[in-house]
Order: C-alpha cells, then sequence, then structure tokens
C-alpha cells in the first residue's frame, strides 16, 4: 500500500512538472514571438577563415546572424594546420587573438563588441602566468566567459584554445 501511495505521490509530481515546463504565460509568448521571428527572418552570413582545413575537420568559424557573430574557438596554427609555437603558452595565446580579431574585422566588429569569451587550456597555471596579455586586448572592457582546463584539444601540443560571441548595437 505505502509503495502504491509513492508511485502515485511520484507519478503526480512528474505530471506537475511536465504541466509546469510545457506552460508559457500568455505575457512571456507575446514577449519572446517576435524575438523568434526577427532571428530567423535573418539569413545566417559564414565565414571560414582557413576553408581547406574547416572543410576536412568539418566547422565553420564564424557566422553572423543580425548583429550577433558567434565565432569558432580560435586555436594557434598556420593555414596548413601546423601549429604555431608549440609549448609556449603566450605566443599560442597571442596567435589565437590575432586570429579572432581577423574575423571581427571581416564583419565590421571591433573587440569592444565582443561580449563574451571562453578559454580552453591544457594548462590553467601556465595561462593564468600569461593571462596578463589579455589587458593589451581588451582595453575598455572584459566580456563575460569561462576558463577552463581540459585533457586536450582538437591536435596534440595545442595549449589553448578561444572562442567568442559579438554584438554590435544597431
Amino acid at each position: 500500500m505505502i509503495k502504491l501511495f509513492l508511485f502515485a505521490c511520484i507519478l503526480s509530481a512528474c505530471a506537475l512538472l511536465f504541466i509546469r515546463c510545457n506552460h508559457v504565460p500568455p505575457q512571456h509568448q507575446e514577449a519572446t514571438a517576435p524575438l523568434t521571428k526577427e532571428a530567423t527572418a535573418e539569413a545566417p552570413e559564414y565565414f571560414n577563415l582557413r576553408p581547406k582545413l574547416e572543410k576536412e575537420y568539418g566547422y565553420t568559424h564564424a557566422v553572423k546572424i543580425g548583429n550577433d557573430l558567434k565565432i569558432s574557438g580560435a586555436v594557434s596554427m598556420n593555414d596548413s594546420g601546423v601549429i604555431i609555437g608549440p609549448g609556449n603558452m603566450e605566443l599560442q595565446m597571442k596567435n589565437c587573438y590575432s586570429d579572432l580579431e581577423k574575423i571581427l574585422q571581416h564583419y565590421g566588429y571591433t573587440i569592444d563588441e565582443v561580449v563574451a569569451e571562453n578559454i580552453y587550456t591544457t594548462n590553467m597555471a601556465e595561462f593564468i602566468k600569461v593571462s596578463g596579455f589579455r589587458n593589451s586586448v581588451y582595453k575598455k572592457q572584459f566580456p563575460t566567459g569561462t576558463w577552463l582546463e581540459v585533457k586536450g584539444l582538437a591536435l596534440v601540443g595545442q595549449l589553448i584554445e578561444i572562442d567568442m560571441e559579438a554584438h554590435k548595437v544597431k
């Protein structure tokens, strides 16, 4: 009897949770509808920094939709996919920002329009030692972001990868 009662309670809680998660109050339906229509009205603009490598690995380096720009993680490599600065965190970081600047400039954005930046590194302690370089990149305001230490990146020898998002005010 107790097991049946507990099962009924759990079932009721699940049903209530399902209903609450799928219910959007009318005031929120109206507020979100125009944003969805506006976002889908803009055709995405894709950009390949290294077309041959990006096709080989299966990604696009950046996409712009409306005033929003999403940039895939930049790593320190040349156009042939050879790592620049193996073992040198600071040099690899500088090369990442150099590539990110090229993409921002392609779309007419500046570093001041970056709103989010995520950094992935295989050696957080070493990254922290050279992270002061970012002060020369972000002179006005740092974006939001996350720093994560990871076991590895796409290629052996890569120490850092940086992705970002930018927003241009109309």
